[in-house]
């Protein structure tokens, strides 16, 4: 682990010792030069002794002469080191803990902690890691431009991830042939967790949502006293039950005991389990705009919220004050409003539009923030929308929901992912003009206000 020092200097010219007399004579004169010397030689033959006994350390003499420059330039801070992994036995040993949805795991909160206590450089900064998880299936997509897709789509999200830190797995594996579908991501998740003892969260995004604010961050403080975080809204989960009254295509989980259970009892009503049929029964009948038979994971997470709130919906965090998954359809024509309002707040506040190495991203975000206190969220709001998801659309299969045209939905994430692009791209000093044209142009100094000039 990498400690945060500060190297001080101490300079001698100032010190009694180093003041030289006037009044000495030669000789002594001489012998102080002569010890000089001396010391000098001696000191010469330990150092080239040194070289030859002791195999120079590179790492540790770059990291010397880093600190030595960086002192009294900035901090140090501590990262995470992937080179150690302690001889100590821990979870990972026990052959009755497995990645499988039907492998049972109990204590899991004192098992990641005890594996914590064992790599103390993932500790520091733990409760806010994240891990992002998505994929798609093994095979080509039947769509001729569904690969094309789903491979921007994925883009989108690396480009997310690296702005703000966080580590991303794709999957394209079926883990468990069973659970096929809907219900195809949570084998996924839960080996996530697994295999992220370091992470708290696990952030689960469909393949056909994207990030169309690519500065927004996820409000982690909001949800400290809930362990799963979906968008919807409770009014229509319990007084309308609406299917719709939430959307399971992003969530945010927690890793610990709590969502391993609630997993468990999510899977029950999955295609694996022999109550599969009778749960597709149940909930069409209890969600009365449901329209397919089948049972799903979406409908099934309403039914656990509305009919076993005493044991989870208190841990649950129903999010609809601003887009944590946005319906593209209200989304999609608001793109060059926004750009206009956002362009003509960087006009006014020159700190915005001020050219930056993509890594320091993240505070020009928060800088903005001041400036869209009065944007709104959601629906009407000239806020950049969080996350933009393609429901509906089935980029793979190219089979899309009946009440919207191929035009549509190819269309729109085309413009959507332009938009989002178009955040990653400034950094590098290209966009696109326009948001259905892959082509791009390179921006002017002082943009946006040379644009206008």
């Amino acid at each position: 682990m990498v400690t945060s020092e500060h190297s001080h200097f101490h300079h001698t010219h100032n010190s009694p010792m180093a003041k030289s007399s006037y009044r000495n004579n030669k000789p002594s004169l001489f012998l102080s030069d002569c010890c000089l010397f001396f010391g000098g030689v001696v000191s010469a033959l330990l150092l080239v002794w040194g070289f030859y006994s002791i195999p120079p350390n590179f790492d540790t003499i770059l990291t010397q002469n880093d600190a030595v420059s960086l002192s009294c330039k900035t901090e140090t801070h501590p990262v995470p080191d992937f080179r150690s992994d302690p001889p100590e036995t821990t979870f990972y040993d026990d052959p009755e803990i497995g990645y499988t949805m039907d492998n049972t795991v109990r204590d899991w909160d004192q098992k990641r902690k005890e594996w914590l206590l064992r790599h103390p450089s993932f500790a520091i900064g733990a409760n806010e890691r994240i891990v992002m998880v998505t994929g798609s299936q093994p095979s080509p997509c039947r769509n001729p431009i569904g690969d094309h897709f789903l491979l921007r789509f994925f883009k989108n999200k690396v480009d997310y991830c690296r702005l703000h830190g966080y580590d991303i797995f794709y999957n394209d594996a079926l883990l468990d042939p069973k659970m096929f579908g809907y219900w195809a991501k949570y084998p996924v998740v839960r080996a996530t967790m697994i295999a992220h003892p370091e992470a708290e969260w696990i952030w689960w995004v469909d393949s056909d949502a994207l990030f169309t604010d690519m500065e927004f961050k996820l409000p982690l403080h909001r949800y400290k006293d809930h362990n799963l975080i979906v968008h919807g809204w409770a009014h229509l989960i319990h007084e309308k039950r609406s299917w719709t009254g939430l959307n399971a295509g992003v969530f945010l989980i927690r890793n610990c005991q709590w969502s391993l259970d609630f997993m468990d009892a999510w899977a029950s009503m999955g295609p694996q389990t022999p109550n599969y049929e009778k749960w597709g029964q149940t909930l069409r009948s209890t969600f009365k705009d449901k329209y397919f038979p089948e049972s799903d994971d979406q409908t099934g997470l309403a039914y656990l919220i509305a009919f076993e709130k005493d044991k989870w919906a208190d841990k649950i965090y129903l999010e609809g004050e601003y887009y944590f998954e946005g319906y593209w359809e209200e989304i999609v024509g608001t793109f060059e409003n926004i750009t206009n309002k956002y362009n003509e707040i960087e006009n006014r506040v020159h700190g915005l539009r001020k050219r930056h190495a993509e890594k320091v991203s993240e505070s020009y975000g928060l800088m903005r923030e001041e400036y869209l206190v009065d944007a709104g969220n959601g629906r009407g709001s000239w806020r950049r929308p969080f996350v933009t998801h393609f429901t509906g659309c089935q980029p793979c299969s190219g089979k899309h929901n009946a009440m919207y045209s191929g035009d549509a939905c190819w269309n729109g994430m085309h413009r959507a992912l332009n938009f989002a692009d178009n955040q990653v791209l400034r950094k590098y000093g290209y966009m696109h003009p326009q948001l259905l044209d892959n082509n791009v142009s390179q921006i002017p100094f002082d943009y946006p206000v040379s644009s206008q000039s």
